[in-house]
């Protein structure tokens, strides 16, 4: 029924808008089951099945369209909300004790004959026991020839049934007597952010989210957290098959090598690990290079922006993001990176990815590769004639800390005058603003560096969000011909070389004249 997959749509699309924005769990239920009051006229358990199947029985569409409510009423959560919590006594914990977080709760059920029990849990999908990790189908203890259906204690308060509910149950010819179950939560029944919300001190930021780089988990902890660190790894290991070690930063990044102290909260030490972005394949120790997964969009954006043949100097390359897919989309590539780890591995994923002769790697300061090979390159790029021949050029510098501090290196690189239409590399530099207008001060950093106004010449965007007024932006730009290039003072020039003259300067036309 189109009127009825509409709603549905639209009911979803609010759901997950409110997600985004950071609503509860609870008022996305809200929203999401809220509607007009059912229509009474109406057979309750007709109203149950079409939600599954869109129709309703003998009934034309134009009146479904007309009459038919899509969702039942949605009834308030005022089951405890500690249902659902771990043993109260594990508060404080700091040391992991799987058997302390055993719990006992009373739920509701329903006793149903085993052939009847899909029919009813596809009629009752809003009611039935929703939770993952949880069977809402168990054995009957009494009655081998019957199962018991967990009813979500949420939608059944004091173990009572709606009356559609109950009219799905009529239809069925089962019992409507809802029975008390007493159910056991262990330590593998609970999720881990509960597990730690219900470990750490009450009030206290809980923290759950973690940069996974492969086998390990990544974490930068708060000051509170931190005696609670150790059992803090040991659930995210539990929780989060495929990671077998649990990191925390303990210092900050170093400007240099880009990498930082790290201490192993959990888990095997083994730091050298597998990743793999935008479809490639990469390996790395992550205690000695750096690599940032939230960092994967950004590098796909700028790939994108290549084509065939293009040119790609990549200042601070690391282990290779931006220089190995440019080179497997046949870009000329130059990648350099200051820390000799980082060049190590660089090289390593370059036969790893089969571009190993395709990349030209450097173990330079990022100045000293601007001043010597980009340089270098650049100039051979000024001899080409043919307007085809002349590949575009781009220069990645990222490294937010200090990358804008390198500009001041384009002022004059190139000696000469820009002949036809001269190669004007373009930029993507990257840098940290805690700025109100973070793209008006990164641009204002950049023009300080170049000693040139870049309005109306250049591009900024919001990479991501690093930390409460904190952003990391790319500016994008063409180097202005007045900057890249140095124009021969007319003392520099030599004079132009005189000759004798020749008998056969001397013509008769030249005469004449």
């Amino acid at each position: 029924m189109e009127w009825l997959h509409h709603v549905y749509k639209m009911n979803d699309f609010s759901s997950r808008t409110l997600w985004r924005f950071g609503c509860s769990a609870r008022l996305l239920k809200a929203n999401h089951s809220r509607t007009a009051a059912p229509n009474t006229s109406l057979p309750a358990v007709w109203m149950l099945l079409a939600q599954r199947s869109g129709r309703i029985p003998g009934l034309p569409a134009a009146a479904q369209t007309a009459n038919f409510c899509t969702m039942r009423e949605a009834v308030e959560e005022n089951g405890s909300p500690e249902l659902y919590s771990p043993n109260p006594e594990v508060r404080g914990m700091t040391l992991l004790n799987r058997e302390a977080f055993k719990r006992t709760v009373v739920v509701p059920v329903l006793k149903v004959k085993k052939e009847i029990v899909h029919a009813l849990v596809k009629a009752l999908k809003h009611t039935v026991l929703q939770r993952p990790g949880l069977k809402r189908v168990i054995e009957d203890p009494e009655d081998e020839g019957s199962k018991l259906v967990i009813l979500d204690p949420h939608q059944v308060p004091e173990f009572s049934l709606g009356q559609a509910e109950q009219e799905v149950l009529k239809h069925l010819n089962i019992p409507p007597e809802v029975s008390r179950y007493n159910l056991e939560l262990t330590y593998e029944n609970f999720k881990s952010e509960e597990i730690l919300r219900a470990v750490l001190p009450e009030g206290q930021d809980v923290t759950s989210g973690f940069s996974r780089v492969g086998h390990i988990a990544h974490f930068n902890l708060r000051d509170h957290q931190l005696p609670y660190k150790h059992l803090i790894g040991q659930v995210i290991i539990d929780k989060n098959p495929g990671i077998t070690c649990v990191v925390n930063k303990t210092s900050i990044i170093d400007s240099t090598y880009r990498n930082f102290e790290m201490e192993v909260l959990a888990g095997e030490s083994n730091l050298v690990t597998k990743v793999k972005e935008n479809n490639i394949s990469y390996e790395l120790d992550f205690a000695k290079v750096y690599w940032n997964p939230r960092l994967s969009t950004e590098h796909g954006r700028i790939v994108e922006l290549l084509k065939p043949g293009d040119v790609l100097f990549d200042v601070f390359a690391g282990i290779g993001p931006f220089a190995i897919p440019a080179a497997k989309k046949k870009c000329v590539v130059f990648a350099n990176d200051l820390n000799p780890e980082s060049y190590k591995w660089l090289l390593h994923n370059c036969k790893l990815n089969k571009v190993d002769n395709k990349i030209k790697a450097f173990n330079l300061d990022g100045r000293d590769f601007l001043l010597g090979p980009v340089r270098e390159e650049l100039s051979k790029a000024l001899v080409l004639e043919k307007e085809a021949q002349k590949p575009a050029v781009h220069i990645v510098m990222n490294l937010p800390a200090s990358a804008l501090e390198f500009l001041d290196v384009f002022r004059h690189l190139l000696v000469g005058e820009p002949c036809g239409a001269a190669v004007l590399p373009t930029v993507h530099c990257y840098g940290f603003s805690k700025h109100e207008n973070p793209a008006k001060e990164i641009q204002e950093r950049a023009e300080a560096s170049l000693g040139a106004s870049l309005d109306g010449r250049c591009a900024t965007y919001l990479v991501r969000n690093v930390a409460p007024n904190k952003e990391m932006l790319c500016i994008s730009f063409q180097v202005p011909a007045d900057v890249l290039y140095k124009r021969p003072c007319p003392a520099e020039e030599k004079p132009a070389s005189k000759r004798l003259c020749t008998g056969k300067d001397f013509t008769e036309e030249n005469v004449v004249s």
